[in-house]
């Protein structure tokens, strides 16, 4: 594995992390590797990769690191999180620029609490396949460069399942809780040179906390946007698993709805629907709201900053109506106004009244035929009359409502393929969702579930 290796994480002071080199595993075999993007990070790997991708071997010039975090988990304050099964080989400069190599599953660090470290087959194909799916979708995300089986078997509450690692790559790993954790500590030293480099990696046009939390806050409400725009719901939202650049980051109990639901939840933890799909903006304004805590201790007149990053905090409903309404707009083909909100509100209306599914419904807009879906409301055609007389750009609409979407049905069946030994399913449904606005030749892997594979609860894997 040849990378140009430049660590800058691991040159911050020594509290922000520990040295930690992943554990080796039994006998690593390949999965999956994404050549494309290793070629956009400029990495070059030979037939052994799987030997450094499992953490068996150090490339040359990484410099291994489990981060500290914190975060609010489900609104409760946990201090002290960190990589307790992660671990940043460090970072890559290339044609994209400068990218963290993370190896996740990699075993146990000093983060890990009473947990092994490892995973399983579930949740890193699931990451692999939806972090990928997102990024074809054009949504900020993490990405993932290769999934390796490591020939170990791990025992979860399902009994024995076999082991892998997947390596992930991403603008950076900083997180709303990272800042949290030496905030709590008030540890100005490394909350300041945490600020520094997250400037660089992120918002070099930043010069102040001030300016920091402004750009964090208009970036991860254009996130949420996106997610709200395909029908995506995270999960498990806590500060821990928000990430300061505004991408979308820890894949656990993720899912896209089918009949959309405004406040649907699929994560078996979410018991009482904090993260459902219609409280993602509010639950992202409150993460929000914590990263501003956190900054508060480097500013010099806390007074007044509290006033300042409270009109910050509170511009990120604004910021997300609007982002919110550009992406709705496009959807159904019209310039974003109070007339095509309307329109917006009216459709979903509609598809919420009759359990009509999400990614059909603004696909078939964009081929013609959207009253096979909803032509049974009793609202169908003065809407459909009024969409028309607005004169939409129907053409382009194929190019912003997707035919294909990782369906929670199929990411199941996938696993338990794979489980089985079978990846036929993984590669042919990553394939196809690689192009996922184009005509999708098999017809299963754009179709809604039947009633018997209809998924309700989905699982962090861990």
């Amino acid at each position: 594995m040849q990378a140009k290796w430049d660590n800058s994480y691991a040159a911050l002071p020594s509290q922000m992390f520990t040295r930690q080199a992943p554990v080796p595993v039994a006998a690593p075999k390949g999965l999956m590797l994404n050549s494309d993007h290793a070629e956009e990070l400029g990495i070059i790997f030979g037939e052994d990769w799987p030997v450094f991708l499992a953490g068996n071997q150090i490339p040359l010039g990484a410099d291994p690191i489990a981060q500290a975090y914190a975060g609010h988990q489900f609104g409760h304050w946990n201090p002290q999180l960190g990589d307790g099964r992660a671990v940043l080989l460090g970072e890559v400069l290339g044609p994209l620029g400068r990218f963290d190599v993370q190896l996740k599953g990699a075993g146990r660090t000093a983060w890990s609490r009473n947990g092994d470290g490892r995973a399983w087959y579930g949740p890193v194909l699931r990451e692999y396949m939806i972090s990928e799916a997102m990024h074809a979708l054009g949504i900020p995300t993490t990405r993932a460069l290769a999934a390796v089986s490591t020939g170990e078997t791990i025992l979860r509450e399902q009994g024995p399942l076999p082991g892998a690692v997947i390596c992930r790559t991403a603008s950076s790993h900083i997180r709303v809780g990272t800042f949290q954790y030496f905030a709590a500590r008030d540890d100005k030293q490394a909350l300041d040179a945490l600020l520094q480099h997250a400037k660089k990696r992120h918002y070099p046009e930043a010069q102040t906390a001030e300016r920091f939390l402004s750009a964090a806050v208009t970036a991860q409400a254009r996130l949420i946007a996106q997610w709200m725009g395909v029908g995506f719901i995270h999960g498990v939202m806590n500060t821990d698993n928000s990430h300061v650049g505004g991408i979308t980051i820890d894949y656990g109990p993720c899912a896209f709805m089918d009949d959309f639901v405004p406040m649907k939840t699929f994560s078996s933890i979410d018991r009482q629907g904090r993260y459902a799909y219609g409280n993602q903006p509010n639950l992202a304004a409150w993460n929000m709201a914590q990263l501003a805590t956190a900054l508060l201790p480097l500013t010099e007149d806390r007074d007044a900053s509290i006033i300042r990053f409270t009109e910050i905090v509170q511009s990120f409903g604004d910021i997300f109506d609007r982002e919110y309404s550009a992406i709705f707009s496009r959807k159904i083909g019209l310039p974003s106004d109070q007339e095509t909100d309307a329109l917006i509100d009216g459709l979903l209306k509609m598809m919420a009244d009759i359990g009509a599914d999400f990614t059909l419904c603004f696909r078939a807009l964009a081929m013609g035929n959207l009253h096979a879906h909803l032509g049974a409301h009793p609202d169908f055609a003065d809407w459909h009359a009024r969409w028309q007389a607005a004169g939409p750009a129907q053409a382009e609409l194929a190019q912003v409502n997707a035919a294909i979407i990782p369906r929670n049905h199929l990411i199941e069946a996938m696993i338990a393929d794979a489980v089985a030994g079978d990846l036929r399913l993984f590669h042919a449904l990553h394939g196809a969702l690689k192009t996922p606005f184009s005509h999708c030749e098999n017809p299963r892997f754009a179709t809604p579930p039947s009633p018997q594979e209809i998924v309700t609860k989905t699982f962090c894997g861990t």
